[in-house]
């Protein structure tokens, strides 16, 4: 890594090593501003746990957490009065906020961000001069920064992923199409298998297209909330069973086959910052309901799926701009990024994710809109509320 004092010099780009793919032009000149050593080859590829056994030893000790955003002002008066303009871009969930540069928040300012995230479930910033460096510095502030086993990595980044879909491609040794997408391309939320899994991840695009390549965020305060009251009380307490996206060999067994890392989480998790109660289940990696005989579970979790993903006034579509980072909270959402761009153009950007607590349960706590005192006279009504409450 460059000395600090270099890293905001302009050097002449020196293109990785050891690397079939071409990096795309803005990444390359952010990279080598950043003072990012690409003499060895980019990305840095860790060498992947063979065996399951390895996998939950990574991280298999429950570690002190402690939420930024429970800390934070919850006027967030340093951050928003430091922006030009804040914008709502739903009723429930998406806010973007122009006039702030990441790498300068203090830390009263990365507090109170950490709560409007968890609010709004995403925050947008456009334009961010950011280096990888600073990425890390800040998913530092929010918990323990995931280093992914398998994932590629920005050279002496360790937890710096790179996020370059030509390249996923070629790792998997097939390509995307209209009918099969692959890659991001569905529903769900990263990590879901960590004994204690993520929290805020940040995304940084510096590379994007000039069409398309949208990324869909739907909320899961919003999906608890579109479920009545009596389906609401079945599924409260209720544990799933959550698995990785990778799967490895058994040591004692290997002749079985490649098996998941699979935990036991709530349905209903409250975030610690809000203290509101949300939905937490995703297509790509909600295995079952513990309890429930396997046709029962399929049939209620692709119930809570649909609910999920169906509902459009609870998501947001954003679109990329070069330079753009979005902040969100795998604790209260999931995401989906779209290919319709059709892998016709570069992308690549690189993610910090910050690891949070042990997912928990509180029977009394509110939904986001009864916290906020949003129900309308028909929720009241089914809930039992008083109307002038």
């Amino acid at each position: 890594m460059a000395p600090a004092s270099t890293i905001d010099t302009v050097a002449e780009p020196v293109r990785p090593k050891k690397n079939s793919l071409d990096l795309p032009e803005p990444a390359l000149q952010r990279l080598t501003k950043a003072g990012i050593d690409l003499s060895g080859g980019y990305p840095y590829r860790p060498v992947a746990p063979l065996y399951l056994q390895e996998v939950y030893k990574i991280r298999g000790e429950e570690r002190h957490y402690q939420d930024a955003g429970a800390r934070a002002d919850k006027s967030k008066k340093n951050l928003l009065s430091a922006a030009t303009k804040v914008t709502d871009l739903t009723t429930h969930i998406g806010t973007e906020i122009e006039g702030i540069q990441l790498k300068d928040l203090t830390p009263e300012q990365r507090d109170e961000l950490a709560l409007l995230i968890a609010e709004r479930s995403v925050v947008f910033l456009r334009d961010q001069d950011l280096t990888p460096q600073k990425q890390k510095e800040l998913g530092e502030w929010f918990g323990e920064v995931e280093v992914h086993p398998q994932g590629p990595q920005v050279p002496q980044l360790p937890g710096v992923t790179v996020i370059w879909p030509d390249l996923q491609a070629q790792d998997l040794g097939r390509t995307s199409t209209f009918r099969r997408p692959g890659g991001a391309s569905q529903w769900h939320t990263d990590l879901v298998h960590e004994r204690q899994p993520a929290g805020i991840t940040h995304l940084h695009n510096d590379t994007v297209p000039p069409l398309g390549g949208d990324t869909l965020w739907a909320s899961g305060y919003g999906a608890y909330e579109k479920l009545s009251p009596a389906f609401r009380a079945f599924i409260d307490g209720k544990k799933a069973v959550y698995r990785s996206a990778h799967a490895y060999l058994d040591r004692e067994n290997p002749g079985a086959g490649p098996k998941f890392v699979e935990r036991e989480h709530p349905l209903v998790r409250v975030h610690p910052a809000t203290g509101w109660k949300a939905l937490w289940v995703n297509r790509s990696m909600t295995v079952r309901i513990v309890g429930l005989d396997q046709a029962e579970s399929d049939l209620v979790l692709g119930y809570l799926l649909d609910v999920y993903e169906r509902n459009v006034d609870i998501q947001v579509r954003f679109r990329w701009t070069p330079g753009t980072s979005a902040l969100w909270d795998n604790r209260i959402t999931i995401h989906n990024a779209s290919w319709d761009y059709g892998g016709r153009h570069p992308r690549h950007g690189t993610r910090v994710t910050s690891l949070a607590e042990v997912p928990y349960f509180n029977p009394n706590a509110p939904t986001r809109r009864q916290a906020l005192g949003l129900l309308d006279e028909e929720e009241k009504e089914t809930l039992g509320v008083n109307a002038d409450s």
